[in-house]
């Protein structure tokens, strides 16, 4: 059986105010996605004492959750009808709980017990990403349904990674100054509560950014799992593009969570991690402008595959982190961020594209489906990276400890530096099969 949701009208060019109302929400995705990476690893094994790899799958196991959840999430908002849209509610309701559940995830009880800290710690995070859930597949959802252009998508897509590299920059380098500024736990609570509002300032902007989206339309949405997997085993271009996609958050996701440990261990400033991560970040708003015009010339696959060597490269060059000079290791940086704003603005500038073509071929509403399957690819990949990470550091003979400072093992320095430079490298350039084929490019 076949249940209705309401589509807006199709317009070919977005003002710039709900361009810019629309992309407001990336300051909530770019928090949530960004910090946890960043520090939820450090503040598990240096701070509460937990073995790495412990730490690793602590952090992968909650959004693993979000594998099965979020397209039912998905599911959810495609059924939703109200006046406000189908969309809107979850983006205020579940981004304001994100940020009461991210606030708590760094405000533990600290009892002393590894145990049941790392546990309190898994909890809230699997509730993060519950709410996280119910706000980014809505989210990503929507370009599918403001406009029927593909340029526009794009421009809409390059609107929102701009404020998404604001807010990566802003929570990424923000975060780590905040806490080391206060220093032990106290430190990462009030990082906590500042993230927080980050991401609740997020979520009421999309919310009021996005209310002039006109709605008129009528589709049939799935209604049953059995339609769900029929719907995405039928739309090949899909698959080869979360594929692609997923691949390449889980070599993301371990740089992300190697940042600190390059500048505390490898290099050996605990102070650099803020300059890196801003070296990797703030390219992001000078080159997309560039890869805009990539995607209008050369097409929006060609752009993957140029963004994902460049990317490649950078962090390739990262290899040399403990004998290069600071400035070298801030350029490879900047070189990683280039090619990582590339990697974020085609593939979600695709995905509507993908999205539209199938509910033209199919005459059945896709864009939450689609979002929610594709949202839970990209947060499994991006928690995989830290796990994955983990398990070098475990490898290498990391030695964890509870706030006080540790002479690492050469094994555990080594392994510091491959996980954040060789193996993002490789999970990138393994996404780039998928991407040769031509039937990515559905309706550029």
């Amino acid at each position: 059986m076949m249940n209705s949701a309401h589509v807006p009208t199709e317009v070919d060019r977005l003002p710039v105010r709900t361009r810019f109302g629309y992309s407001l929400g990336s300051l909530s995705t770019g928090a949530f996605g960004t910090v946890p990476g960043l520090l939820l690893l450090p503040y598990l094994t240096d701070t509460l004492a937990v073995p790495a790899s412990v730490a690793g799958l602590l952090v992968l196991l909650p959004k693993a959750w979000d594998v099965v959840f979020n397209p039912i999430a998905g599911r959810i908002s495609d059924r939703t009808h109200t006046r406000i849209g189908a969309r809107r509610p979850y983006l205020i309701g579940g981004g304001i709980a994100l940020a009461i559940f991210f606030a708590g995830l760094f405000a533990g009880p600290n009892t002393g017990s590894a145990a049941i800290d790392a546990l309190y710690v898994a909890g809230m995070f699997l509730l993060c990403a519950t709410a996280f859930a119910f706000f980014q597949v809505p989210f990503n959802a929507l370009p599918a349904e403001m406009t029927g252009d593909p340029d526009e998508r794009t421009r809409l897509t390059a609107w929102r990674i701009a404020v998404l590299a604001i807010a990566i920059l802003v929570s990424g380098a923000g975060a780590p100054a905040v806490r080391d500024a206060v220093g032990g736990i106290a430190g990462y609570r009030i990082m906590g509560i500042a993230v927080g509002v980050v991401i609740i300032l997020g979520a009421v902007g999309v919310f009021i950014g996005t209310a002039r989206v006109p709605f008129g339309r009528v589709l049939p949405s799935v209604s049953n799992w059995r339609e769900v997997f029929a719907a995405i085993r039928d739309c090949r271009p899909f698959r080869w593009l979360l594929g692609a996609f997923v691949i390449q958050a889980v070599g993301i996701g371990t740089l992300l969570a190697g940042v600190d440990y390059v500048a505390r261990v490898a290099i050996g400033d605990k102070g650099l991690q803020s300059l890196l991560f801003a070296a990797f970040v703030a390219p992001a708003l000078l080159v997309m402008p560039v890869w805009q015009r990539v995607a209008l010339r050369f097409g929006k696959r060609i752009g993957y595959i140029v963004a994902t060597l460049v990317f490649t490269a950078g962090v390739l060059g990262m290899l040399g982190a403990r004998v290069f000079p600071t400035w070298a290791a801030v350029a490879f940086a900047a070189v990683v961020g280039v090619g990582y704003a590339g990697m974020q603005v085609f593939p979600l500038a695709l995905l509507p594209d993908v999205i539209s073509a199938e509910e033209r071929r199919t005459g059945q509403i896709r864009a939450g489906l689609f979002a929610g399957v594709w949202t839970a690819g990209e947060t499994l990949g991006l928690a995989l990276g830290p796990a994955l990470y983990g398990l070098v550091l475990a490898i290498g003979g990391y030695v964890s400890s509870a706030g006080t400072d540790v002479t690492q093992p050469s094994g555990a320095v080594t392994a510091v530096v491959l996980g954040a430079a060789l193996v993002p490298a490789l999970f990138a350039l393994a996404g780039l099969p998928l991407l040769r084929r031509r039937a990515l490019e559905v309706s550029a």
